[in-house]
């Protein structure tokens, strides 16, 4: 396998010093069904991002595995939903206040109500999903009590490019997102870098409309709902002939689907984080594959952890050599997919995994 390297997603909002901070991260988080002691005064909360806990994302992803945590230990978490960024300060303050012992915060916008809580309550453990709270950009997280949990989707995405390069038969593929916000374009980006790859290696010219990486934007909704706005937009990407769409943003693949339907055309739906294959079977007709990370897995093991009185603040960066992303299987599309495409892309995982093949990202160490 060539070795290539191509250009760095570097957001705004890209962290500084992200690979000393991630030195010695730990390997996959594994499911574990004992503690390490008696749990039953022991509180666990979580704070949704905007959402809530049905979104059949990453949200309900966290929920279910604070939820097995929980019902593991013997004891009733707390959550709270935020409809807006305004509700996380305030719904953090609520459940320090209810004696939370470990707060789950569910999203990177959550970060800087985070780092404020934790800082202000230097007994509380807190789980933040998908950023380090590395606020000062120093490549450590800014309050000792801050377990980071973040997945370099990147990868998955890169393999899903590749793959849907692979089977596109109107050499156009589209993608849109939320929030113009890192772990929003990382799965962009890395879908992006798979078409590339597929072009370089096999000498096809399909092209990516939704995200420019040359100027590091693309078509975003401005929020993670399922709403009129996703939905135009998911049909200006249609309307410029695209045969396979990923939405990265919770809800707003619901959007995509009802544009996909309402065209008539034949268009590959891809899904993240979950296998929304499995979380919401009423598109499970369209579903290529999902961009999988495994938030459930990661939660369930540092509440697990903390609940039995060994709460570690190391974090843990996802990756497909320890299994924290992936791809979902194909399901009914398995039909569709040529076997020697499928090769290919199990060789690029194989290849990526013993660092032959480097995909560029913000989390790439």
């Amino acid at each position: 396998m060539k070795k290539t390297t191509t250009k760095a997603m570097l957001s705004g909002l890209a962290i500084a010093g992200t690979a000393a901070l991630l030195a010695g991260c730990g390997s996959a988080p594994e499911s574990s069904s004992t503690s390490g002691g008696d749990a039953s005064d022991y509180l666990p909360c979580m704070v949704s991002d905007a959402g809530g806990f049905d979104d059949k994302s990453f949200n309900q992803l966290g929920y279910e595995g604070l939820t097995k945590a929980a019902d593991e230990l013997g004891v009733e978490p707390k959550t709270v939903e935020s409809a807006a960024e305004t509700d996380y300060a305030a719904n953090l303050q609520s459940l320090v206040d209810q004696g939370c012992n470990t707060i789950v915060t569910v999203g990177f916008l959550l970060a800087p109500a985070a780092a404020e809580a934790a800082a202000a309550n230097p007994d509380v453990e807190f789980v933040s999903i998908d950023d380090t709270v590395d606020l000062d950009f120093d490549g450590t997280t800014d309050e000792p009590n801050i377990k980071p949990i973040i997945f370099d989707t990147a990868q998955a995405a890169f393999l899903a490019g590749y793959l849907s390069a692979g089977v596109t038969e109107t050499g156009v593929v589209g993608t849109f997102g939320g929030m113009n916000i890192p772990t929003v374009t990382i799965f962009m980006d890395g879908f992006a870098q798979g078409v590339d790859y597929y072009n370089e290696q096999n000498g096809t010219d399909v092209k990516v409309v939704g995200w420019d990486r040359a100027t590091e934007d693309g078509s975003f909704t401005g929020g993670f709902e399922a709403n009129d706005t996703a939905r135009q937009i998911a049909q200006g990407l249609i309307d410029q002939n695209v045969d396979v769409l990923l939405p990265v943003g919770g809800p707003i693949y619901q959007s995509a689907a009802a544009a996909i339907e309402d065209s008539g055309k034949t268009i590959a739906l891809l899904g993240v984080d979950a296998d929304v294959f499995e979380t919401d079977p009423s598109v499970s007709s369209l579903l290529l594959t999902s961009i999988l990370k495994q938030i459930d897995v990661g939660v369930y093991d540092a509440i697990m952890a903390a609940g039995g009185g060994e709460f570690d603040v190391t974090p843990f960066i996802g990756t497909l050599d320890n299994g924290g992303v992936g791809l979902a299987p194909l399901h009914d599309w398995e039909a569709n997919v040529p076997a020697d495409l499928m090769t290919q892309v199990e060789e690029l995982q194989q290849a990526i995994i013993d660092g032959d093949l480097t995909v560029e990202s913000y989390l790439a160490q």
